[in-house]
């Protein structure tokens, strides 16, 4: 018994005096303004942190680019909607256009043509309507007339 009472003494005399230096500390002082300093050297390092990334992302795009096989022998030439969710495509594979229908979970080939032959014949076209469009409504008038 007489243990624990000097123990417990003991903490009660290293706890006032853990207290005594509590109380001796000055006042909670605010940390200073920013200064222009400050603020600039913040703006300069966020800089510095977006033009590394960007870097980067440039130089792991230059890297990639030799891993691409069917890069340049295939093109995505023009395309139109023709639904909510799907499209038609002229894509040109080597020296061949194919006309593509696209709809989620599936793609159909709809027409091949020799990429020699222009899609339309005239030069003169309705206003806002595009090449690949016209040569589209001329097989679409073809496929219904036959």
């Amino acid at each position: 018994m007489k243990y624990i009472r000097h123990l417990l003494a003991a903490a009660s005399l290293s706890c006032g005096s853990a207290f005594a230096q509590t109380v001796a500390r000055p006042a909670y002082t605010p940390p200073e303004a920013l200064s222009a300093g400050s603020v600039l050297q913040v703006i300069f390092s966020l800089a510095l942190v977006l033009g590394i990334i960007g870097l980067v992302a440039w130089l792991l795009k230059r890297m990639n680019l030799p891993q691409h096989g069917l890069g340049k022998q295939l093109k995505v030439i023009s395309g139109i909607a023709v639904g909510q969710r799907e499209r038609i495509l002229l894509i040109e594979v080597k020296d061949t256009w194919l006309v593509v229908g696209v709809a989620p979970g599936n793609v159909q080939t709809l027409h091949t043509l020799p990429k020699d032959v222009t899609p339309v014949q005239s030069d003169e076209m309705p206003p806002g309507e595009t090449r690949f469009q016209s040569w589209l409504k001329q097989i679409a008038e073809k496929r219904n007339a036959a």
